[in-house]
Formats: C-alpha cells, sequence, structure tokens
C-alpha cells in the first residue's frame, strides 16, 4: 500500500464517494498525500480540503483534470495546486461541464437506438451535483442490466469507438496547460500510454509550460512504468501517479491508494509548487 494517490475523483465529477467520503478513506489507509483531480470540476476541492483539517498528517493537493481532444484520441492533463477560485478556469471548467451534458445526452440517445433503455433523468441523479460524464451513463446501464460491469460498458458501447459514443466540445492539450498555468497550477500529462506519439506529445506540452508525466498508473506493467520514468528523466519533468480511483466497482479502475506510487513524486511536485511561489494548502 502506498502513501501517496495523486488522482482520485469524487462526486464532484464521476466518482462514487464524496470529497469528505475520500478523505476519511485517505486517512484510514494511512495515505499522506491525495491530490482531488474531477473531471472538468473544482467543485470538490474546498469541502475535501476542509474534511482534511481533521487529519493533519493528510496533505490534500487541490487538482483538476481536463478531458482535451487530439485527431483520434483523448488527452488528459491534470493541474495541481490550482487556484481553484480562479474566475477564468471557473468559466472555462463550466462551459465543459455543460458540453458533458449535452454529449451525454447523446450518448443516451444512442444507446436507445441499440435497444439500450435508461432514462436520462437516472443518469443525472446519479451524477448529482457533479460534472456528467461516462461512468454514470455505466452506472445506469448496470442498474437496469445490460452490462455486467462498467468496463464492459465502454468495451461494448461508450468508448471512444463505440456504437454510442459521442464527442462533446474541443480542447486542445495546449490549451489545457495554458489554463492551468493561467490558474497558477502545475500541468501533468495523465496517463500518456493512452496519447498516440506519447513523446511527441509531451514535447510540445513541455515547450507550453507541462511539468510532470503520471509515470505510474493503473493498468501499466512494470516495464511500461519503467519506459515512463525513463521518458520523465529524459525530458526533466516530474513523475506522478494515482489509482484513477473512481469507486464505482472493482472492475473500474486501481482501489485508493493500491499503487506503488513513491513518496518523492508527492514531494517533487510540493517542491515545485513552493519554488513556484504557488498557494499551499496547510494541511
Amino acid at each position: 500500500m502506498s502513501e501517496v494517490d495523486l488522482h482520485i475523483h469524487t462526486t464532484a465529477s464521476d466518482g462514487r464517494f464524496s470529497p469528505a467520503e475520500i478523505i476519511h478513506k485517505s486517512a484510514a489507509l494511512g495515505l499522506t498525500a491525495i491530490a482531488i483531480v474531477d473531471h472538468d470540476s473544482v467543485n470538490g476541492i474546498a469541502p475535501a480540503l476542509e474534511a482534511a483539517k481533521a487529519f493533519p498528517m493528510l496533505k490534500v493537493i487541490p487538482g483538476v483534470e481536463i478531458s482535451t481532444d487530439v485527431p483520434h484520441g483523448e488527452v488528459h492533463i491534470l493541474g495541481y495546486f490550482v487556484d481553484y477560485t480562479d474566475r477564468e478556469m471557473l468559466g472555462t471548467l463550466e462551459r465543459s461541464r455543460a458540453s458533458r451534458q449535452i454529449r451525454a445526452q447523446g450518448m443516451v440517445a444512442r444507446l436507445e437506438k441499440l435497444d439500450v433503455h435508461i432514462e436520462w433523468h437516472r443518469v443525472k441523479e446519479i451524477a448529482g451535483s457533479g460534472a456528467i460524464g461516462r461512468p454514470h451513463i455505466a452506472q445506469a446501464m448496470l442498474e437496469k442490466g445490460y452490462i455486467a460491469s462498467s468496463g464492459e460498458a465502454f468495451a461494448k458501447y461508450i468508448g471512444r469507438d463505440g456504437p454510442a459514443y459521442v464527442e462533446r466540445e474541443k480542447t486542445t492539450p495546449v490549451q489545457a496547460v495554458e489554463l492551468i498555468l493561467q490558474a497558477k497550477g502545475l500541468p501533468v500529462l495523465a496517463h500518456p500510454l493512452t496519447v498516440n506519439d506519447s513523446e511527441g506529445m509531451i514535447v510540445e506540452l513541455k515547450a507550453a509550460g507541462l511539468v510532470g508525466i503520471e509515470s505510474y498508473s493503473n493498468g501499466y506493467t512494470a516495464d511500461e512504468t519503467i519506459a515512463l520514468v525513463g521518458l520523465a528523466t529524459r525530458h526533466n519533468l516530474i513523475t506522478t501517479g494515482g489509482s484513477d480511483y473512481h469507486g464505482l466497482d472493482d472492475g473500474a479502475g486501481a482501489m485508493l491508494g493500491s499503487l506503488d506510487v513513491p513518496l518523492k513524486s508527492a514531494e517533487r511536485l510540493i517542491a515545485l509548487a513552493k519554488q513556484r511561489g504557488l498557494k499551499l494548502v496547510a494541511s
């Protein structure tokens, strides 16, 4: 069990557990450094920081995961230590969440044509006040018995090449990096092995201000992790990592704190934040 998990989702986007529940779970597991990085939302940060006051040994890094599009794929950019009150970032994220809702409605309509009958109002109920994402659609499908796991929903229906997939408003990876920097954050490339020509993307994004890559992630083999650490070293980037925890079901990803993320990853991230004069949390 690692002490570090720098990729956690809450009910502010498509996670199952509230920010406070994540804090309590993290503390119970003995984690010492975590990051809340909800999809296109920073609404979980304030309640997470409030809950963390009861656990002084737990550092909570405020963050966000911004979804971007490239030809034939998606790229996710993590932003650590962002100013989650920054108006420009809040406005951009609000537009992105609106686009997510339009896309989700389109997916529900396409599923209907595939004889997969789920109700839009149920998808919204599952999402609650969080940003609507594909895991919410998968959960609605799971409840109706159309699939046996959330992973099956992505593999058969709502993955990028699936028959019910719908595109959303485009944001480029460079724009996401620039937005995070504008909000006084540290941009990191999430799960780089899902990116076509990951090294080319890293070179492009580093020129825009990228500071790290997620070298430790769910599903990576030991050899893949070693290769990514080498890639980060070659380009003088910080290595980060985390479970990408959503808490939806055992098949949807690694469990909280289950990846062996080195403590030095969090320490280097925190050190860079201090060096740049970014606002650090008290806990």
